[in-house]
This record gives structure tokens, C-alpha cells and sequence, in this order.
């Protein structure tokens, strides 16, 4: 069963332009959504939430923006980047005054969260740290019911203990049945909990495919010259300190990091 389908989604600016994107999400599962600053992570995400106007089929676990875009949203739950509301308020306070716009509201899984990401209800949200703010979005989040979250740079900002604790939540609520697609451009947090990999590149789907698949497909060779990385078919070949490198499927090399891949790609996709 898919969490989330999304068919030809497409979203015209004057300097960008998110080109038909398409791909789904199997329920239950963590897809990572990854590029470069401008890429187009945020603006697919809004573009699924209905935030932004845009072009494309968007289903979630089979309901369709916007024939049923009311039990779609019902079942997501969306954070953005940062929490910045109420801060002189406790945590308590502000679930009440979300509560009222959420029908399903479950005041006992908000209680069931804030205990399992050690939040203390009383407490004001300026005494919250980045990485616990963030959690309490999550929690605010869940408590309607959702069983999609839409994460927006959720690790962005946050020291490695924080993106730490954040993963092992996300893999929690993995194991709970909840299905998480978040954008990122820290390929570790992937590596850490991703299951799939969607690479945009200027608005363009570059990779959509499990994680173990994309890091097992290449290995990253060294070459003396460019004319020897063009004989192997190598892919993104760019210059070194020490000769050139590129991405080469077979045994010759190492195994490529997530990070040289998505290097080597988007290198491959410029001189194309």
C-alpha cells in the first residue's frame, strides 16, 4: 500500500520550474528527500500539501487532492522549518489552542509523545531547545491521527545529538506504522534511517529508488587522465588533486559514499 502517490506534480515560477515530478511512498516506510539548496525539496512539499498552487495527481493512502483533500490532510501531518509560535506559553497551552482546529484530535497519543520524546508539558516552548522544539512539533503533529509526516529540513540547524535523537524518533514512529518523507541535505541522517531516495536536481527527479539499491550500484574510481575515465564510461568525471574521478558500476574502485554519488550525478547532470 502507498502513504503517498504523486503523478506529473509540476510548479512554475519565474526562475524555477518543478518539472512533472513523479513517485510514491510505500506506507510504513522513511523516504529521504535530497538536493542542493534550490532544488526543489520545499517546494514539492509544499506543492503535496496543497500550500502551494500547482499542477498533478497527489494521493494519500488513496485519497486524491482535492476530490478528498479534507481526509488527506486529516491523515498528514506536516512540520516546517523551526517552531516560532507562542513562546512565552507552556506546551500544554499550545496543544489546546491546535487542538481546536483538528476534529481528531487525541489528547492521550499527545500526552503518549510527549512522554516518549521527554517533553514536559508544563514547560514554556523558549525553554526548549532547537532539537526538543522540534519534537514537540512532531507531537503536535501526530496527534490528530496523521500517519504521513511531511518533514521540511527537520535536522537543519541542529547539533549531532539533537539530528541523533531525531532519528531514532523517526524510527520509532516508523516502527509504529507511520510513514515519514522528509527533506534533507545531510546525507548521514539518510543513511541513517532513510529506506528510500528521491535526488531532485533543478527541479528535476534525478533518483527514486531504495537506499541500499543507489549506494550498492556505484564505487567511485580514481583515473589518471579524463580520456581513461571516458574508456571506463565513467559518470560526473571531475578533476582531483591527483588525476580525475568519477562513478563506475563493476569492482574497479571503492564504494561511494551517498554524498559522492549525489556529487557525481549532479556533475554528470550540468554537462549534459
Amino acid at each position: 500500500m502507498y502513504a503517498l502517490e504523486v503523478e506529473n506534480l509540476k510548479k512554475v515560477y519565474r526562475n524555477f520550474t518543478l518539472g512533472g515530478l513523479s513517485f510514491s511512498v510505500e506506507a510504513g516506510t522513511i523516504a529521504g528527500l535530497v538536493g542542493r539548496n534550490g532544488a526543489g525539496k520545499s517546494t514539492t512539499l509544499k506543492s503535496v500539501m496543497g500550500l502551494v498552487s500547482s499542477e498533478g495527481t497527489v494521493k494519500v493512502f488513496g485519497k486524491e487532492f482535492p476530490k478528498d483533500e479534507s481526509a488527506a490532510k486529516e491523515a498528514i501531518g506536516y512540520v516546517g522549518g523551526g517552531f516560532r509560535f507562542y513562546p512565552n506559553r507552556s506546551l500544554s497551552a499550545v496543544a489546546k489552542a491546535v487542538a481546536r482546529f483538528y476534529p481528531h484530535w487525541d489528547g492521550q497519543a499527545f500526552r503518549r509523545d510527549c512522554e516518549e520524546f521527554a517533553l514536559v508539558p508544563t514547560k514554556k516552548v523558549r525553554e526548549l531547545s532547537e532539537g526538543m522544539k522540534l519534537k514537540f512539533s512532531l507531537a503536535l503533529a501526530l496527534s490528530h491521527g496523521a500517519k504521513l509526516l511531511l518533514l521540511d529540513e527537520p535536522t537543519s540547524g541542529l547539533d549531532p545529538l539533537s539530528r541523533e535523537d531525531l532519528c531514532d524518533a523517526l524510527l520509532s514512529l516508523k516502527a509504529r506504522g507511520v510513514t515519514v518523507l522528509f527533506s534533507t541535505h545531510i546525507t548521514a541522517d539518510l543513511m541513517r534511517v532513510a529506506d528510500k531516495i528521491l535526488y531532485l536536481a533543478n527541479g528535476t527527479l534525478l533518483a527514486d529508488e531504495p537506499l541500499a539499491g543507489l549506494v550498492g550500484r556505484y564505487r567511485l574510481a580514481r583515473f589518471s587522465s579524463a580520456d581513461e575515465a571516458k574508456a571506463a564510461n565513467a559518470i560526473g568525471v571531475k578533476a582531483v588533486k591527483d588525476g580525475f574521478e568519477g562513478l563506475v558500476t563493476g569492482l574497479r574502485g571503492r564504494e561511494a559514499t551517498l554524498d559522492e554519488i549525489i556529487i557525481h550525478l549532479e556533475w554528470e547532470r550540468r554537462r549534459a
